[in-house]
């Protein structure tokens, strides 16, 4: 059966198992870090006062194309809504409305264009090696499976920087800088995740005995997450290889490379 125009650009802009579909989402990569390009260089004042008409003229070149290919997206799905509405369809709205915001809000999109890095995830389709694709449908399924065993610990966490925030301010006080709870607890996060800023530190024999308490018991926490994790994907089987095909009707992928029909709503997807 011969395909009509309208499948033909779907298969294109939608699709990256054909030549044409990953020629298009490659320029479109390349017209992505073109742009981060250009807002980081925008950003820099020599640059953008030497060259800032050149600049300005690039950056709406690159919006304008970003804006055909969404609104020429919505054309090509049969449910609008369910593009608009879609992860990819927000990530594709969002990285052209800074500039015309900028334009006719702000007088300047002040780098927010910079959001269009998100478009880079697109990256996984476009160099789609099954194996990748199968190990990230596992983690997301693992990280799932053990949100409720992450809540549970980011609430004992929480208990934990609360009670040892309000011991630091009992024992080293206002002239340590601990001028209040909130502060103790601030302080907390930051000895506990091991950043250490050293804006307050104990100066006491026993604040300091506790910060080393609290340091030590930082490196066991930050490993508990991983574990749960780790744990969940060992459970799980590798996936089937899967295919960049994505259904016309509720615009979802990871089918497996031999699917005809969609595994999420039943549509018949380009073969």
């Amino acid at each position: 059966m011969k395909k009509t125009l309208k499948s033909r650009l779907y298969e294109i802009v939608f699709e990256a198992d054909t030549r044409a579909g990953k020629a298009f989402d490659i320029i479109l990569l390349i017209l992505i870090l073109l742009s981060a390009f250009i807002v980081m260089a925008e950003s820099i004042e020599d640059v953008s006062v030497k060259y800032h008409r050149i600049l300005r003229a690039s950056e709406w070149a690159v919006t304008i194309l970003f804006t055909f290919e969404y609104f020429l997206r919505i054309r090509l799905v049969e449910k609008k809504t369910s593009y608009i509405f879609s992860f990819y369809g927000i990530i594709d709205f969002l990285s052209v409305i800074p500039t015309y915001l900028g334009f006719f809000i702000f007088g300047e999109s002040a780098g927010l264009s910079i959001i269009r890095l998100m478009r880079l995830l697109r990256i996984f389709r476009i160099f789609k090696l099954s194996p990748y694709v199968s190990e990230s449908r596992i983690l997301v399924k693992a990280m799932l499976a053990s949100r409720h065993k992450i809540g549970v610990f980011f609430f004992f966490v929480i208990m934990i920087v609360v009670i040892l925030g309000t011991v630091m301010y009992i024992v080293e006080g206002k002239d340590s800088g601990f001028t209040s709870i909130p502060q103790g607890i601030y302080w907390a996060v930051v000895t506990l995740t091991t950043v250490g800023y050293g804006d307050i530190a104990p100066v006491t024999v026993l604040g300091k005995s506790i910060a080393g308490f609290v340091m030590i018991l930082g490196y066991a926490i930050i490993a508990v997450p991983t574990g749960i994790v780790t744990s969940e994907m060992s459970g799980h089987n590798k996936t089937k290889s899967v295919s960049t095909q994505v259904c016309p009707e509720c615009l979802k992928e990871g089918h497996d490379s031999d699917a005809e029909y969609c595994k999420y709503c039943g549509a018949k997807i380009n073969p």
